[in-house]
């Protein structure tokens, strides 16, 4: 597969973010209309709501990522959200412990961080 010039090959975190996105519109909906459980609704929301924000951000970003750096702040936002958001998911769903969310929540932050690096370093 080729890609147009300054386009990276993989694609493929892009299109997570965008898979990312969609799922949480829908356990948005079903959080909203299938759980009674106040606790369990707000923190499917919580995950929805980072897993969108997010999911956009990879999906918007990632064809921008020509630099190393800039890309692995991106595979770490991944990783971060799915982290995060699934650990609030599981949690909200399945009765599992949410441990995994602020290790989530953690590399998001530093995904931020280094996107942020990644920006001033290329001007």
């Amino acid at each position: 597969m080729s890609a147009s010039p300054g386009v990276p090959a993989a694609a493929w975190p892009a299109a997570a973010g965008a898979v990312l996105a969609a799922l949480s519109i829908g356990l948005s909906a079903y959080a909203a209309h299938g759980v009674d459980d106040a606790h369990a609704r707000a923190n499917l929301q919580t995950a929805c709501l980072h897993a969108f924000g997010h999911g956009i951000a990879l999906a918007a970003l990632w064809p921008r990522a020509a630099r190393r750096l800039a890309r692995s702040a991106l595979l770490v936002l991944l990783l971060g959200t799915l982290l995060f958001s699934g650990s609030l998911v599981a949690g909200a769903l399945a009765g599992w412990p949410t441990r995994l969310a602020p290790v989530g929540g953690t590399l998001m932050i530093l995904a931020w961080l280094g996107w942020a690096v990644s920006a001033v370093r290329r001007h």
